[in-house]
């Protein structure tokens, strides 16, 4: 099974371009180079950027060498495609910035310190590009009749807004990409979104025209929940890779949570646990359901966030919910810690209090916002008003009650925000 085999099975596929030339071309030209470009819009990625990562790991996995390219300098004018309206234009700082984080973050998942992956910036060829010169040497094989019926360049055109002339370039300057990246290293295959399609079709007929090569493209599906909802939304905002912004505790909360209706495709796309035992999930129900999803927020945080966050995320979790026994037959090539107990130092997030501080007694909502439960005063009085704050379990029904020893079980109080934030105190006395 080659590796357009392994990403077909999993669901990474949702189009290829020559789709039996590509598939002798992974099994006759070994190693293969294939890159994904990664828009630095943001100093972190977040889930939904997580496939095409995934797609470039399992391609390392198999022997071939991935380039993740981040957008440093395409990050200056903004990808048009999937948007109804124009990005927000970046400065070259706000790019390099953000860039950094994007680096440190695809070090987790993919190898660059082996000699076969590369981490590269457009920016480095880009940014000192001769305009009069771009047009004439690359300009000159576009169609602009072709370029308006690309999907992403046709939905702009009929938006409120329009398409400004600076997106117009966009496609110009990743089919230069895929050109450079095919020059420089022998890229032969680009893999993105499906928003991506015409951009990557662009570039795949700009070195055919200019080298007289063929190269190809495979597109991957933009996946959404079984309820309809982008992946890595939350009503909090998304899930984000940098642990400052998304914990690894809330990471591993976030897919803890996942559908019953996604946990297998979940598992297949975003761990690399064999396909087969995935498979053996389908038939799951119930609680042995719920253990296969404690399995995969175990292992997707230990992809994102490494080995020792994953165990103290999944022990923290434990420390909440209660510990699961989970069967060595269910997916068996996890290393998850699978038997009951319970770790008094788990990572739950969690601060100590000075019990002098806790005698006249500290108003709840204020609280709530101290430990960061809440952004401020007035939004812990709403979730108290809702019925959404618990301490200890118990439904706090008074927005002014006032938190003191007492409320304390072993020195310990527990915050609860809705059904999902957890914040443990602990008294010093």
């Amino acid at each position: 099974m080659n590796v357009i085999d392994i990403l077909e099975q999993r669901g990474f596929v949702d189009a290829t371009t020559h789709d039996e030339e590509l598939r002798r071309l992974v099994e006759n030209r070994y190693p293969v180079t294939c890159y994904v470009g990664f828009d630095p819009t943001a100093p972190s990625l977040h889930v939904g950027h997580l496939l095409p990562v995934m797609a470039l790991s399992h391609m390392q996995r198999c022997g071939h060498q991935p380039i993740a390219l981040v957008g440093g300098g395409t990050g200056l004018v903004g990808d048009p495609s999937g948007k109804t309206e124009m990005r927000q234009l970046l400065t070259l700082e706000m790019v390099e910035e953000n860039a950094k984080g994007i680096k440190s973050q695809l070090s987790r998942f993919i190898d660059f310190d082996s000699g076969n992956a590369k981490l590269l910036n457009n920016a480095d060829w880009l940014v000192g590009l001769k305009y009069i010169d771009f047009l004439r040497d690359i300009g000159r094989y576009f169609s602009v009749n072709r370029m308006i019926k690309a999907e992403s360049y046709r939905v702009r055109l009929e938006s409120e807004e329009g398409l400004n002339f600076i997106e117009f370039n966009y496609m110009l300057l990743q089919a230069y990409d895929f050109l450079n990246l095919y020059d420089l290293h022998g890229c032969r295959l680009q893999m993105g979104g499906t928003d991506q399609w015409g951009n990557i079709v662009a570039g795949i007929d700009l070195i055919r025209r200019m080298r007289q090569v063929e190269t190809y493209g495979l597109t991957i599906p933009l996946v959404t929940t079984s309820s309809g909802a982008k992946m890595g939304k939350t009503a909090q905002g998304a899930v984000w890779l940098d642990p400052e912004r998304t914990s690894p505790y809330d990471y591993y909360q976030y897919w803890v949570n996942t559908d019953d209706r996604d946990v297998v495709r979940f598992l297949s796309l975003f761990t690399f646990l064999p396909f087969q035992e995935i498979q053996a999930v389908e038939k799951l129900r119930d609680a042995e359901l719920n253990n296969a999803k404690a399995v995969l927020a175990y292992e997707a945080t230990k992809l994102a966030h490494g080995s020792r966050e994953a165990k103290k995320a999944h022990t923290a979790a434990a420390s909440m919910f209660g510990q699961r026994s989970i069967p060595d037959t269910l997916l068996p090539a996890s290393d998850i810690p699978r038997k009951a107990g319970q770790d008094k130092d788990a990572d739950v997030p969690a601060s100590e209090i000075e019990k002098f501080e806790l005698e006249a007694g500290i108003p709840v909502f204020k609280l709530y916002q101290s430990v960061g439960l809440t952004e401020s005063a007035s939004a812990a009085r709403r979730l108290i008003k809702q019925g959404g704050a618990y301490i200890n379990g118990r439904r706090v029904e008074d927005q002014d009650y006032l938190v003191t020893p007492a409320d304390f079980y072993d020195s310990e109080l527990v915050l609860r925000a809705g059904k999902k934030k957890y914040y443990k105190i602990r008294m010093k006395k």
